[in-house]
């Protein structure tokens, strides 16, 4: 996280206060406040009691109004702040040194009661945030033995394996070693289906954040088990879990200020004292103009009450913790307000190609046998050998191969297995020398390769495939073609941010030109550029910045990360396996999927909208009530309704932010 973006916690106007009637006792403070306010009204304007009895209740009234108030006031004057509790309260003293204590216990109710709805609107969209803490289970069911130990998650260690009985939440992150289930991970990814869930392959090897394991055999503590008993291996501790981190930087977010919010703190430094100079100058207008200092005293306090600015500050605050808030919720990890409105008004996007737009992973696309030999049988030889290699490509030809063949296909062996570094392989298969290879490899031996076969590669290779050549003794037998696919949604996912307005979308990769056009081309992106090392990639983020207003690279967090810090937002995807990408990112695609950035740049621009609409109101009522006190066509008590009505209105509307939708 950047330095220049943390903020402390006291930041903005926190006014959560508990007491002796709990969480809501400022509101109940503001209620009976205003209860012993319309007493006393009532007493001495129409029943006629002793003027002690109505002077009574509206001490009563200043006490329940003014006691958070002056609370946080003395907090603030103790740093050397002075801020809009204070200036309330010199109004409210004011009125009373008038003699206007009705007034000044209205201003007072007003302004505790306006406080107080505005926690209590501000608590939904921190509920919604610090609802993930209460996501993960407490305890644990640890395996002993052929027993089970209920243990606090803090004692899990990394190799432990729990237990996690049917429709009950996930205790940690790890991998299934017994078991198969579906687990709803929509509090961790956002996914609204069910992913089905199977046993790793090799339960006991050693596995880490880091490791490479398959999205079927990995779960997220917090997510919830569907009806089948799963045996888990933890692969975190509890502090390091995908949840934990996502918390924290959660909670790091919403002290983030946006670029709005630091302009609105930089335009308060200079209107506070601006006010401050009016307020005392207007003390002395019975100078110049016919009234009494009494009369200026109580239009000063009234302007004081007017240019409050409660409204200005709550309202890009608000938005932006509703904003974040909605995110999360949606899969979508917004790293604090700067993202959040730098997102809405991007004009281009740059893609990494492997893992985001494109699997990451080679899938087998073509099988092409020659005259001597049908694709079965090519298939058949070509699994056999490849399964002797651990060779990510071989791995490939194996799984695709089988799943073309069928799983019951039974297939001989092959031995003697030999790797030409970074051409091919050699293995006896059925007496047979089989080699499977790129060109160079045959271009080695024998009599290199004929002119149509190296065409047929030639041409596969022009898609932007990667071709495997195999040979049988002194005979070509046949072909295959790899490609690391595009995501099943890019397309779909590529048209609807072009509809939203992204003019320019453009993958740069370390694979080769034609790679990168055969996908480009296939997808619908508007420019592809291949062979780029990862400070090419660098460069071209910076030439990109300079053409287009705002620009944000995504990838995958980690080798991507110098180009996403060149660019205006870097967006990560799939960072609930990614410890980096969680660290490097202002964005984070929790769930690996491309399609939730439509969602995350349709919200930012929502979030932006109603900050702007929040503050048009915020200075709009400031802009009325301040000519408006100083011509005395409003009194104290219009002024803070008025003033408080406002502030309630910025809240909630930012609070919509949290029922937002695609």
């Amino acid at each position: 996280m950047k330095d220049k973006e943390k903020h402390n916690k006291d930041d903005g106007h926190n006014h959560d206060h508990g007491g002796i009637f709990g969480k809501n006792t400022e509101l109940y403070f503001a209620i009976l406040s205003g209860v012993t306010l319309i007493t006393g009204f009532l007493l001495e304007k129409y029943i006629g009691v002793s003027a002690n009895i109505p002077f009574g209740l509206y001490i009563a009234a200043y006490f329940f109004g003014g006691f958070f108030t002056l609370k946080e006031a003395v907090t603030k004057v103790a740093k050397g702040e002075f801020e809009i509790d204070f200036l309330m309260l010199v109004a409210a003293a004011g009125a009373a040194y008038l003699g206007e204590w009705a007034e000044g216990a209205l201003l007072l109710f007003l302004f505790s009661l306006g406080h107080a709805l505005e926690n209590y609107a501000m608590g939904k969209a921190k509920k919604s945030i610090a609802a993930l803490t209460d996501l993960a289970p407490k305890t644990a069911l640890l395996k002993k033995d052929d027993d089970t130990v209920e243990v606090g998650i803090e004692e899990l260690q990394v190799g432990d394996i729990i237990v996690v009985r049917p429709n009950s939440k996930i205790s940690a992150d790890g991998v299934i070693v017994k078991g198969n289930s579906s687990v709803d991970q929509a509090p961790i990814t956002g996914e609204s289906v069910p992913v089905d869930k199977t046993p790793i392959e090799n339960p006991d090897k050693e596995y880490t954040s880091k490791s490479d394991i398959p999205d079927e055999n990995r779960v997220f503590s917090g997510t919830i088990n569907g009806n089948n008993t799963l045996e888990i291996k933890v692969i975190k501790e509890a502090k390091d879990s995908t949840l934990n981190r996502l918390v924290t930087m959660v909670q790091e977010a919403q002290d983030q200020k946006s670029p709005t919010q630091l302009l609105t703190d930089k335009f308060e430094r200079y209107y506070v004292p601006a006010i401050i100079i009016l307020v005392v100058a207007l003390n002395f207008a019975f100078l110049v103009i016919d009234e009494t200092w009494n009369e200026s005293l109580y239009r000063s306090l009234a302007v004081l009450v007017a240019a409050s600015p409660c409204a200005l500050a709550i309202s890009t605050p608000s938005a932006v913790l509703s904003g974040v808030a909605r995110a999360a919720r949606g899969g979508v990890l917004i790293k604090g307000g700067r993202p959040l409105e730098d997102l809405g008004v991007l004009t281009a996007l740059a893609f990494d190609k492997t893992g985001t737009l494109t699997e990451g992973k080679p899938k087998l696309t073509d099988v092409e046998s020659f005259d001597s030999i049908d694709k079965k049988e090519l298939l058949e030889i070509a699994i056999a050998v490849e399964e002797l290699s651990d060779h990510p490509l071989a791995k490939a030809v194996v799984r695709d191969g089988m799943e073309r063949l069928g799983k019951d296909t039974k297939i001989p062996d092959a031995d003697d297995l030999e790797a030409v570094q970074g051409k091919g392989i050699k293995a006896n298969y059925q007496g047979n020398s089989i080699y499977i290879g790129n060109l160079e490899l045959f271009e080695d031996i024998d009599k290199g390769v004929p002119n149509e076969v190296s065409e047929k590669v030639r041409a596969l290779e022009g898609e932007g495939k990667t071709t495997m050549l195999i040979k049988r003794g002194n005979e070509f037998i046949g072909m295959l073609g790899l490609m690391d696919t595009p995501r099943e949604k890019a397309k779909e996912t590529l048209a609807q941010l072009k509809e939203i307005g992204i003019k320019k979308m453009i993958m740069l990769t370390g694979d080769n030109q034609k790679v990168a056009d055969a996908v480009a081309e296939e997808i619908g992106l508007t420019e592809a550029r291949g062979s780029l090392l990862p400070e090419e990639k660098v460069e071209a983020i910076k030439k990109l910045a300079e053409q287009e207003n705002k620009l944000a690279m995504v990838g995958d967090g980690v080798n991507d990360a110098p180009a996403m810090a060149n660019s205006t937002v870097g967006i990560a995807m799939g960072a609930a396996g990614s410890d980096v990408a969680l660290e490097t990112a202002d964005i984070a695609l929790m769930a690996d999927k491309l399609e939730t950035l439509p969602f995350a740049i349709g919200l930012s621009r929502k979030a932006k909208a109603i900050i702007r609409q929040n503050l048009w109101v915020s200075l709009g009522v400031v802009a009325f009530l301040i000519p408006a006190t100083i011509m005395s066509w409003a009194s104290i008590g219009i002024a803070v309704a008025v003033h408080e009505g406002s502030t309630l209105v910025v809240v909630v509307n930012a609070l919509r932010l949290l029922a937002y939708k695609k």
